[in-house]
């Protein structure tokens, strides 16, 4: 597992859901997951891959005619990262702000609470 983490943009981590769904994609493949409309051109997603692969974000390796792209970090790996930095970031440190404020600006579903509280009473050694 690759711990260097570049930063993405918005539309790259939305190319990179694709990636990660999928063990290995054509740009063809993200451009039809995408829609395949003309705000999401095949020329404009073939070149976003290609920064992406610059950048360190995904592989590229060639297979026939199509070059397949696969993602240098796992989505677990990312989201760790990502979630790191905004407690950094935004709630100066504190994991149990991003949580309150997680929890205070949707409607979680009692299926939703009861993982939590699930996960809470694991953490502590299930201790109540």
């Amino acid at each position: 597992m690759n711990n260097k983490h570049i930063k993405a943009t918005e539309k790259e981590l939305e190319i990179l859901q694709i990636v990660w769904s999928k063990d290995a994609v054509s740009v063809k493949d993200v451009h039809e997951a995408l829609g395949g409309d003309n705000s999401n051109g095949y020329t404009t997603i073939l070149k976003m891959m290609q920064i992406m692969h610059e950048k360190g974000l995904v592989t590229r390796q060639k297979k026939g005619k199509l070059h397949l792209y696969k993602a240098v970090n796992s989505l677990e790996n990312t989201r760790q990262h990502l979630l790191d930095k905004m407690i950094q970031t935004i709630f100066q440190g504190s994991a149990s702000q991003l949580v309150m404020s997680a929890l205070g600006t949707s409607k979680s579903s009692k299926e939703e609470l009861k993982q939590i509280k699930e996960y809470l009473e694991k953490l502590e050694g299930g201790e109540s």
